[in-house]
């Protein structure tokens, strides 16, 4: 049965199972491929998008799920051509090395400055811990989130 979906500010209509995972209707029917699969088990945060706003493992959760939700990939933070603060902060500090995580680790970041926006690096780990860079570049991470933090206008 067809259903819409709101994708980064934009309604798209499909037709996929109810039971699909988020995932796979993002980067295989919607082609939005910055979002990736990881562990297939939501267990290491490189599939994260936010839902409403909440980081969520788009690996396990069900399309039906999302239906009447703002859904947000990494594609939808930029805005107008200018990347989003800690889009901008991951690069500044190069707080990768593969990339392979970023996507993820930046979705986790920009939801955990919304909800707090001068984190303490205990409120980062913290909030940071569900996602996992194989790289272990996590003290550039932390440092890219601090760096966005410290801006003005961080969240929009």
């Amino acid at each position: 049965m067809p259903y819409t979906l709101v994708v980064n500010g934009t309604e798209r209509r499909l037709d996929t199972p109810a039971d699909e995972s988020l995932l796979s209707v993002l980067r295989n029917h919607l082609e939005l491929t910055g979002t990736k699969y990881g562990c297939g088990e939501g267990q290491c945060g490189a599939c994260t998008v936010l839902l409403e706003g909440k980081p969520v493992r788009s690996c396990r959760t069900p399309v039906s799920l999302a239906l009447g939700k703002k859904i947000t990939t990494i594609e939808g933070l930029e805005q107008n051509g200018r990347l989003h603060p800690v889009q901008e902060a991951f690069l500044s500090v190069e707080a990768f090395q593969c990339a392979y995580c970023t996507s993820g680790m930046i979705m986790s970041a920009v939801a955990l400055l919304e909800a707090n926006p001068k984190p303490s690096e205990e409120d980062i780990a913290r909030r940071m811990e569900g996602n996992v860079c194989r790289c272990g570049t996590y003290s550039r991470i932390v440092a890219a989130i601090q760096q966005a933090a410290s801006r003005k206008g961080v969240t929009r």
